[in-house]
């Protein structure tokens, strides 16, 4: 699993190496190998051993974009899919500037999930057009200006890369 802590620039990897006999978890972190050993859990905090140093931490939010928490007294904000958040915040600000064009195109590659609009359909800016499912998300695909749909570009189970044309506004 790849995150991002808070604003720091580096993604860290982590995943669960093996569980031993005695509850430990070797984890790998960034590569490296680490023991934890869970003391107690329950729905909001948690605390563990981790290279014998002693943590608590205490769930404040849980979200499909990111989770924060409390860990020994200071509050961290995980990023989930932060790759997916940076492309997204990418092709938006893409978009934002006003290519002036009538194509509607996706912001990432994923598989089509729904296409919410028919032929012929009136949309206003910012209305959902298309939703993709890409690692795991849904993610909507907006119209980038008023205007009535002339075109879809896209079907429902079908795949989209970054940047296919999903539909036509006029």
């Amino acid at each position: 699993m790849e995150f991002r802590i808070n604003d720091l620039e580096q993604i860290m990897s982590a995943s669960l190496v093996t569980p031993q006999q005695d509850g430990t978890l070797v984890l790998s972190i960034n590569g490296k190998e680490r023991q934890l050993k869970i003391v107690s859990f329950s729905s909001d905090e948690l605390e563990f051993i981790l290279e014998n140093k002693f943590y608590t931490i205490r769930l404040i939010e849980a979200v499909s974009s990111h989770i924060k928490f409390v860990i020994n007294g200071q509050q961290v904000t995980v990023k989930k899919h932060s790759k997916l958040t940076e492309i997204l915040e990418k092709s938006l600000a893409l978009i934002d500037k006003g290519s002036g064009e009538n194509r509607l195109s996706s912001q990432i590659p994923g598989r089509v999930v729904s296409v919410l609009v028919k032929v012929g359909a009136e949309v206003k800016k910012g209305d959902s057009v298309v939703i993709l499912e890409s690692m795991k998300m849904q993610v909507a695909v907006k119209a980038h200006k008023d205007g009535l749909i002339k075109e879809i570009r896209s079907k429902e189970g079908s795949t989209v890369a970054r940047y296919d044309v999903v539909a036509v506004i006029e």
